[in-house]
Protein backbone atom coordinates (compact mmCIF):
# COMPACT_ATOMS: atom_id res chain seq x y z
CA UNK A 1 0.00 0.00 0.00
CA UNK A 2 2.62 2.16 1.07
CA UNK A 3 4.82 1.83 -2.08
CA UNK A 4 1.72 2.57 -4.53
CA UNK A 5 1.32 5.90 -2.45
CA UNK A 6 4.40 7.00 -3.09
CA UNK A 7 3.92 6.30 -6.91
CA UNK A 8 0.92 7.63 -7.27
CA UNK A 9 2.63 11.03 -5.70
CA UNK A 10 5.31 10.93 -8.48
CA UNK A 11 3.01 10.42 -11.47
CA UNK A 12 1.40 13.64 -10.32
CA UNK A 13 4.56 15.47 -9.29
CA UNK A 14 5.56 14.57 -13.18
CA UNK A 15 2.11 15.94 -14.21
CA UNK A 16 2.70 18.77 -12.28
CA UNK A 17 6.21 19.68 -13.46
CA UNK A 18 5.78 18.94 -16.78
CA UNK A 19 4.27 22.55 -17.75
CA UNK A 20 6.76 24.35 -16.23
CA UNK A 21 9.48 22.49 -18.00
CA UNK A 22 7.81 23.04 -21.22
CA UNK A 23 7.67 26.50 -20.57
CA UNK A 24 11.46 26.91 -20.32
CA UNK A 25 11.97 25.43 -23.42
CA UNK A 26 12.66 27.82 -26.41
CA UNK A 27 10.20 28.39 -28.74
CA UNK A 28 9.97 26.40 -32.16
CA UNK A 29 11.60 28.09 -35.18
CA UNK A 30 10.84 27.87 -38.70
CA UNK A 31 13.39 27.93 -41.64
CA UNK A 32 11.92 29.31 -44.78
CA UNK A 33 12.68 27.62 -47.62
CA UNK A 34 15.36 29.07 -50.07
CA UNK A 35 13.87 31.05 -53.11
CA UNK A 36 13.60 29.43 -56.32
CA UNK A 37 15.98 29.85 -59.17
CA UNK A 38 15.91 29.02 -62.79
CA UNK A 39 18.70 28.14 -64.71
CA UNK A 40 18.91 30.28 -67.84
CA UNK A 41 20.74 29.66 -71.24
CA UNK A 42 24.18 32.04 -71.97
CA UNK A 43 24.85 32.14 -75.15
CA UNK A 44 27.81 34.54 -74.69
CA UNK A 45 31.63 33.23 -75.24
CA UNK A 46 33.61 32.14 -78.03
CA UNK A 47 32.62 28.97 -80.29
CA UNK A 48 34.06 26.95 -82.57
CA UNK A 49 31.94 24.26 -84.98
CA UNK A 50 31.61 22.18 -87.89
CA UNK A 51 28.78 22.16 -90.57
CA UNK A 52 27.86 20.07 -93.58
CA UNK A 53 24.77 20.22 -96.45
CA UNK A 54 24.10 20.94 -99.89
CA UNK A 55 24.30 23.86 -102.15
CA UNK A 56 23.13 25.66 -105.38
CA UNK A 57 25.05 27.98 -107.94
CA UNK A 58 23.33 29.55 -111.01
CA UNK A 59 25.76 29.98 -114.40
CA UNK A 60 23.68 31.96 -116.78
CA UNK A 61 26.25 32.52 -120.01
CA UNK A 62 25.85 35.25 -122.54
CA UNK A 63 27.97 35.93 -125.36
CA UNK A 64 29.24 39.45 -124.91
CA UNK A 65 30.87 40.38 -128.18
CA UNK A 66 27.81 38.93 -130.41
CA UNK A 67 25.01 39.57 -127.88
CA UNK A 68 23.71 36.04 -127.38
CA UNK A 69 22.39 34.40 -125.04
CA UNK A 70 23.68 30.40 -124.24
CA UNK A 71 21.40 29.39 -121.81
CA UNK A 72 21.85 28.54 -118.33
CA UNK A 73 22.49 25.16 -116.00
CA UNK A 74 22.33 24.52 -112.42
CA UNK A 75 25.22 23.84 -110.62
CA UNK A 76 24.42 21.98 -106.88
CA UNK A 77 26.50 19.39 -105.05
CA UNK A 78 27.92 19.13 -101.12
CA UNK A 79 29.15 21.52 -98.73
CA UNK A 80 31.17 20.82 -95.48
CA UNK A 81 33.46 22.82 -93.34
CA UNK A 82 33.76 24.99 -90.26
CA UNK A 83 32.98 27.93 -88.47
CA UNK A 84 34.44 30.18 -85.73
CA UNK A 85 33.02 33.33 -83.42
CA UNK A 86 32.09 35.24 -80.31
CA UNK A 87 28.41 36.40 -79.34
CA UNK A 88 27.65 37.95 -76.67
CA UNK A 89 23.55 38.27 -75.08
CA UNK A 90 22.50 40.93 -73.48
CA UNK A 91 18.76 40.62 -71.70
CA UNK A 92 16.92 38.02 -74.90
CA UNK A 93 18.93 39.67 -77.58
CA UNK A 94 22.72 38.01 -79.07
CA UNK A 95 24.49 39.93 -81.09
CA UNK A 96 27.67 38.05 -82.31
CA UNK A 97 30.65 37.67 -85.56
CA UNK A 98 31.74 34.43 -87.35
CA UNK A 99 34.31 33.80 -89.91
CA UNK A 100 32.95 30.36 -91.70
CA UNK A 101 34.97 28.27 -94.77
CA UNK A 102 33.67 25.54 -96.64
CA UNK A 103 34.42 23.07 -99.17
CA UNK A 104 32.33 22.68 -102.23
CA UNK A 105 31.51 20.25 -104.90
CA UNK A 106 28.51 22.73 -107.09
CA UNK A 107 29.08 21.30 -110.55
CA UNK A 108 26.73 21.28 -113.24
CA UNK A 109 26.36 21.95 -116.88
CA UNK A 110 24.44 22.36 -120.19
CA UNK A 111 24.24 22.24 -123.75
CA UNK A 112 25.92 24.84 -125.64
CA UNK A 113 22.77 25.96 -127.83
CA UNK A 114 24.96 27.48 -130.75
CA UNK A 115 27.25 24.91 -130.93
CA UNK A 116 27.13 21.40 -131.20
CA UNK A 117 28.53 18.67 -129.20
CA UNK A 118 29.78 21.33 -126.97
CA UNK A 119 28.84 22.19 -123.10
CA UNK A 120 28.97 24.93 -120.39
CA UNK A 121 29.86 23.72 -117.16
CA UNK A 122 30.65 25.26 -113.87
CA UNK A 123 32.26 24.34 -110.51
CA UNK A 124 32.73 25.96 -107.09
CA UNK A 125 34.69 24.18 -104.77
CA UNK A 126 35.29 26.52 -102.15
CA UNK A 127 33.45 29.29 -100.45
CA UNK A 128 33.67 31.68 -96.69
CA UNK A 129 31.30 33.77 -95.03
CA UNK A 130 32.32 36.74 -92.92
CA UNK A 131 29.32 37.49 -91.18
CA UNK A 132 27.70 39.25 -88.20
CA UNK A 133 24.60 37.93 -86.83
CA UNK A 134 21.59 39.61 -84.21
CA UNK A 135 19.64 36.98 -82.67
CA UNK A 136 16.73 36.68 -80.53
CA UNK A 137 16.95 33.97 -77.64
CA UNK A 138 14.12 31.55 -75.62
CA UNK A 139 16.28 30.70 -73.57
CA UNK A 140 18.28 27.40 -74.75
CA UNK A 141 16.88 28.22 -78.31
CA UNK A 142 18.25 31.22 -80.79
CA UNK A 143 17.02 32.70 -83.73
CA UNK A 144 19.00 35.24 -85.52
CA UNK A 145 19.64 36.97 -89.14
CA UNK A 146 23.18 37.39 -90.44
CA UNK A 147 25.06 39.15 -93.22
CA UNK A 148 27.96 40.70 -94.70
CA UNK A 149 30.73 39.37 -97.27
CA UNK A 150 31.67 35.88 -98.99
CA UNK A 151 34.03 34.98 -101.42
CA UNK A 152 33.76 31.95 -104.12
CA UNK A 153 35.65 29.68 -105.86
CA UNK A 154 34.42 28.74 -109.44
CA UNK A 155 35.56 27.48 -112.55
CA UNK A 156 33.73 28.47 -115.93
CA UNK A 157 34.72 25.74 -118.91
CA UNK A 158 33.74 25.67 -122.63
CA UNK A 159 33.89 21.62 -123.36
CA UNK A 160 33.35 18.74 -126.38
CA UNK A 161 30.24 16.74 -125.12
CA UNK A 162 31.88 13.13 -126.07
CA UNK A 163 35.23 13.26 -124.31
CA UNK A 164 34.56 16.25 -121.48
CA UNK A 165 38.03 18.16 -122.66
CA UNK A 166 38.15 21.93 -121.94
CA UNK A 167 37.95 24.27 -125.39
CA UNK A 168 38.28 27.15 -123.20
CA UNK A 169 38.17 27.61 -119.87
CA UNK A 170 39.36 30.60 -116.83
CA UNK A 171 40.98 28.31 -114.72
CA UNK A 172 39.85 29.21 -110.70
CA UNK A 173 37.70 32.67 -110.72
CA UNK A 174 37.67 34.32 -106.93
CA UNK A 175 35.08 36.64 -106.50
CA UNK A 176 34.04 39.02 -103.05
CA UNK A 177 30.00 39.60 -102.95
CA UNK A 178 27.74 40.46 -100.49
CA UNK A 179 25.70 37.77 -98.07
CA UNK A 180 22.73 36.89 -95.78
CA UNK A 181 21.46 34.42 -94.14
CA UNK A 182 19.06 33.08 -91.28
CA UNK A 183 19.64 30.39 -88.50
CA UNK A 184 17.98 28.72 -85.62
CA UNK A 185 19.82 26.72 -82.91
CA UNK A 186 19.38 24.97 -79.76
CA UNK A 187 21.50 24.17 -76.89
CA UNK A 188 20.92 20.64 -76.25
CA UNK A 189 23.89 20.75 -73.34
CA UNK A 190 25.54 23.14 -71.14
CA UNK A 191 28.38 24.15 -74.14
CA UNK A 192 26.78 22.69 -76.99
CA UNK A 193 24.46 23.64 -79.26
CA UNK A 194 23.20 22.11 -82.53
CA UNK A 195 20.89 24.46 -85.64
CA UNK A 196 20.37 24.41 -88.93
CA UNK A 197 21.08 27.41 -91.04
CA UNK A 198 20.47 28.91 -94.64
CA UNK A 199 22.19 31.23 -96.71
CA UNK A 200 22.41 33.27 -99.92
CA UNK A 201 25.29 34.67 -101.83
CA UNK A 202 24.23 37.43 -104.39
CA UNK A 203 27.21 35.99 -106.67
CA UNK A 204 25.36 37.87 -109.49
CA UNK A 205 26.18 37.62 -113.42
CA UNK A 206 30.02 39.31 -114.40
CA UNK A 207 32.17 39.58 -117.40
CA UNK A 208 35.01 36.63 -117.32
CA UNK A 209 37.76 36.04 -119.66
CA UNK A 210 37.61 32.94 -121.01
CA UNK A 211 41.37 31.25 -122.50
CA UNK A 212 42.23 28.55 -124.61
CA UNK A 213 43.88 25.10 -123.38
CA UNK A 214 46.87 26.99 -124.84
CA UNK A 215 46.79 29.99 -122.68
CA UNK A 216 45.59 31.92 -125.47
CA UNK A 217 42.69 34.50 -124.91
CA UNK A 218 39.10 33.74 -126.26
CA UNK A 219 37.92 35.24 -129.06
CA UNK A 220 34.60 35.91 -127.32
CA UNK A 221 34.25 37.82 -124.06
CA UNK A 222 31.41 36.42 -122.22
CA UNK A 223 28.99 37.31 -119.35
CA UNK A 224 28.55 34.52 -116.56
CA UNK A 225 27.64 33.42 -113.41
CA UNK A 226 24.91 33.65 -110.87
CA UNK A 227 23.47 33.76 -107.20
CA UNK A 228 24.24 30.57 -104.60
CA UNK A 229 22.20 29.52 -102.19
CA UNK A 230 23.67 27.17 -99.48
CA UNK A 231 21.31 24.82 -96.29
CA UNK A 232 23.77 23.54 -93.87
CA UNK A 233 23.33 21.68 -90.65
CA UNK A 234 25.42 22.87 -87.82
CA UNK A 235 26.83 21.78 -84.28
CA UNK A 236 28.95 23.93 -82.08
CA UNK A 237 31.14 23.73 -78.78
CA UNK A 238 31.06 27.36 -76.66
CA UNK A 239 33.72 28.65 -74.50
CA UNK A 240 31.75 30.43 -71.36
CA UNK A 241 29.37 30.52 -68.63
CA UNK A 242 26.48 28.25 -70.28
CA UNK A 243 23.75 29.17 -67.33
CA UNK A 244 22.98 32.13 -65.68
CA UNK A 245 20.61 32.19 -62.58
CA UNK A 246 17.21 33.80 -62.45
CA UNK A 247 15.52 34.14 -59.01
Amino acid sequence: MKKFLLGTVGVVALGLAAPAVAADLPARTYTKAPAYVAAVYDWSGFYIGANAGWGNSRDSRFDETFGLDLGAHDADGAVAGGQIGYRWQTGTWVFGLEAQGDWADLSGNHLNPLVFDNRLSSKTDAFGLFTGQIGYAWNNALLYVKGGAAVTDRKYDFTVDSTGAPISSTGYKTRWSGTVGVGLEYGFAPNWSFGVEYDHIFESRYTVAFTTPGGLPAADSFRTGGDTDLVTARINYRWGGPLIPRF
